[in-house]
């Protein structure tokens, strides 16, 4: 079982930046590979970005490709989104997402945190 917990959402304007931190109980983080989705309102939930568990391998959505960036800490049990040159479109709950198998763009991870709000203002 694994928990997760998101934290560092926010309000920003356009064309700030946001550092979204997930932290996960239990000893075994490090052989989980993590995603970060989001959902806008009246929108599916959309991926945008995962890594392997060593953090050796990192994925994105195009739509934020160059502007996000998904890492680990595996001491701290904790995998990061660092978000830079906000855009108003990228307004989202934030979730992060473990799973025992990397999986890119699908949902169908295991373990899902509560979200954390991310608003960017024009």
């Amino acid at each position: 079982q694994v928990q997760l917990v998101e934290s560092g959402g926010g309000l920003v304007q356009a064309g700030g930046s946001l550092r979204l931190s997930c932290a996960a109980s239990g000893r075994t983080f490090s052989s989980y590979a993590m995603g970060w989705f989001r959902q806008a309102p009246g929108k599916v939930r959309e991926f945008v970005a995962a890594i392997s568990w060593s953090g050796g391998s990192t994925y994105y959505a195009d739509s934020v490709k160059g502007r996000f960036t998904i890492s680990r800490d595996n001491t701290k049990n904790t995998v990061y989104l660092q978000m830079s040159s906000l855009k108003p479109e990228d307004t989202a709950v934030y979730y992060c997402a473990a799973d025992k198998n990397l999986k890119v763009i699908s949902p169908e991870y295991d373990y899902w945190g509560q979200g954390t709000q991310v608003t960017v203002s024009s």
